[in-house]
């Protein structure tokens, strides 16, 4: 059994087509198989995935109302109308805000910008931009990763005389969600002509951009994979070519508030991954807006002097260090309540609620609860009337859809499969919290409950290679819908003492009797006198390529150590 009671799902080997694959691609069998696990299964798929190309970027004016799009910006370009882009606080929306705002100001438009104030205002188009844009003169309104559900809102400001486009990637709640819009670009709106729905907020934006100024403007995937890859999108299809060439882009970006942000979190002059981006990057955007307000972030991305980035830079690292501490205490917190009043075979969903919760980061929060205890999860900070809440889901529960069927019990309410925003009535946390939880056990099997860890292929300890892991590293940029990986070898044995290192990494060597290769594992401290009593061991794991020394050797990445007795 596996120490964190996890069900281990094990592909289905496919002899006959890694023999085709292998003979036609030239490729190991074992990287054959991989492929097939990722649903390429003929050789032309294969090479559209790993020879990742910016021409086969879908064109722009595929997407539905694009050309109308387009021509109500030059049209209010020409009469010298003030525009407005309304904006979202998260890494994809200041990235797509940022974009816009730079494209529109350099085919001379005269441009305004609106972040709501995360606290204050929460996610989407709110009732006060109504009057905002009327005070203002504003005759076009542009929202960027964010307005396809607000129906009311788009039809107040088109009965104002204000035209409305809606750049989004967020799930429409129904089928007439775009009706009201001057233009809705959205690709998960109903349209036969764009094959590709999974563009982040930042990528549709970008699509309009290009639209725009009838320019590719490869110039800025730096940009567009830094929203992209923060937002959890699948990295497949055109978010694939974003994020692959985007990171190389990155990595040597002129955008001086880029470069003064990668200096200040210590990661210049490295090869840049998706992992640095998910962890390093993109928190450190999030956390002005998540803390306080939004703004000093898309001040760092639209950044044009040295000098001043620096300094935003580091009240960014300000910002990060008091979400950390904010987010240490709320987690605590949350533990006691589930202590107290989660039941877990009642509960397939948590609902948790406390005064004096910061909601700008009761998303991390739930994600790391969600993760814990693999659960479905919605944390809420209480108020006198209107409570702010977010939820994370696991693999085979879909969160917006939930939300959907309970959303008698809301005011509000947006997002994805897995991730959601809600607002709802302080008197109504208790219905809502039993409503979802009627329908998970309604929904939830036993074993959806349980961890489940994908393996891509058993292996032998000498069936890796150098030449092997150098065919694995053609798959990157790992992320949604593209994991890293996962080998699974059993019968092993320990070679020599392991070691606990900094941050509770276990570090080893292990054999087969045959071959000895070593091993790192995060986190994975805690087993090292279990180890060391194991008669045997399995491991799943990544392997790569250690040149720390200068010499390239194998080292296993660790996700789990499967003990025997």
């Amino acid at each position: 059994m596996l120490n964190s009671h996890k069900i281990l799902n094990l592909a289905a080997t496919d002899l006959d087509l890694q023999e085709t694959l292998s003979r036609e691609l030239g490729i190991s069998k074992i990287f054959a198989q991989i492929l097939i696990n990722r649903g390429l299964k003929t050789p032309n798929c294969v090479r559209e995935f790993l020879d990742v190309r910016l021409d086969s970027l879908l064109e722009p004016h595929l997407l539905q109302d694009m050309d109308k799009a387009v021509s109500l910006i030059k049209k209010a370009r020409e009469k010298r109308e003030k525009v407005m882009i309304f904006g979202d606080y998260d890494v994809d929306g200041l990235t797509a805000l940022s974009l816009t705002k730079d494209t529109l100001s350099k085919i001379g438009m005269d441009v305004e910008h609106y972040l709501p104030h995360r606290v204050k205002e929460g996610y989407g188009l709110n009732k006060n931009i109504t009057q905002i844009a009327k005070q203002k003169n504003i005759k076009l309104l542009i929202t960027v990763d964010c307005g396809t559900s607000s129906q009311d809102i788009i039809k107040e400001l088109r009965r104002q005389g204000i035209e409305v486009i809606i750049t989004d990637h967020h799930e429409p709640q129904n089928s007439q969600a775009g009706n009201c819009a001057s233009a809705m670009l959205n690709p998960k709106m109903p349209n036969p002509r764009y094959n590709f729905r999974d563009l982040a907020g930042v990528g549709v934006a970008y699509k309009l951009c290009q639209a725009l100024s009838e320019s590719r403007l490869w110039e800025e995937l730096d940009l567009v994979s830094l929203g992209t890859i923060a937002d959890v999108v699948p990295l497949k299809g055109e978010n694939r070519v974003i994020a692959k060439e985007g990171l190389k882009r990155l990595a040597r970006t002129n955008k001086v508030g880029l470069k003064a942000l990668m200096e200040s979190s210590g990661i210049s002059n490295k090869k840049l991954s998706t992992t640095f981006v998910s962890y390093i990057i993109g928190p450190r955007i999030n956390a002005s807006g998540r803390i306080d307000n939004a703004e000093i972030a898309l001040a760092l991305l639209l950044s044009q002097e040295k000098g001043r980035a620096q300094e935003l830079a580091k009240a960014i690292e300000t910002h990060n260090r008091q979400r950390q501490k904010i987010e240490s205490r709320i987690l605590e917190e949350a533990q006691d309540l589930i202590d107290r009043e989660i039941n877990f075979k009642e509960h397939k969903v948590v609902v948790l609620a406390k005064e004096d919760w910061h909601p700008g980061v009761l998303g991390i929060v739930a994600s790391k609860l969600a993760d814990r205890f693999y659960r479905p999860t919605i944390v809420i900070s209480l108020n006198d009337r209107l409570c702010r809440g977010s939820g994370r889901s696991v693999r085979n529960f879909h969160l917006f859809e939930a939300l959907v069927e309970c959303k008698d019990f809301l005011e509000n309410f947006g997002g994805h499969s897995h991730a959601v925003g809600l607002v709802l009535a302080k008197e109504r946390v208790q219905d809502f919290k039993s409503a979802i939880n009627r329908l998970a056990r309604e929904k939830l099997l036993a074993e959806d409950l349980i961890p489940h860890l994908d393996v891509d292929i058993s292996v032998a300890l000498s069936d890796l290679n150098i030449e092997l892991v150098e065919e694995l590293e053609g798959l990157e940029p790992f992320g949604a819908d593209n994991p890293e990986p996962l080998f699974y070898t059993s019968g092993l044995q320990l070679k020599g003492a392991p070691q606990v290192l900094g941050r509770n990494t276990l570090k080893f060597w292990v054999t087969d009797g045959r071959v000895t290769y070593q091993a790192v594992g995060f986190g994975l401290g805690y087993l090292k006198d279990s180890l060391i009593v194991a008669d045997s061991f399995d491991l799943v794991y990544t392997p790569v390529i250690d040149d720390w020394h200068g010499e390239g050797s194998i080292c296993l990445e660790l996700k789990e150590i499967i003990l025997g007795r």
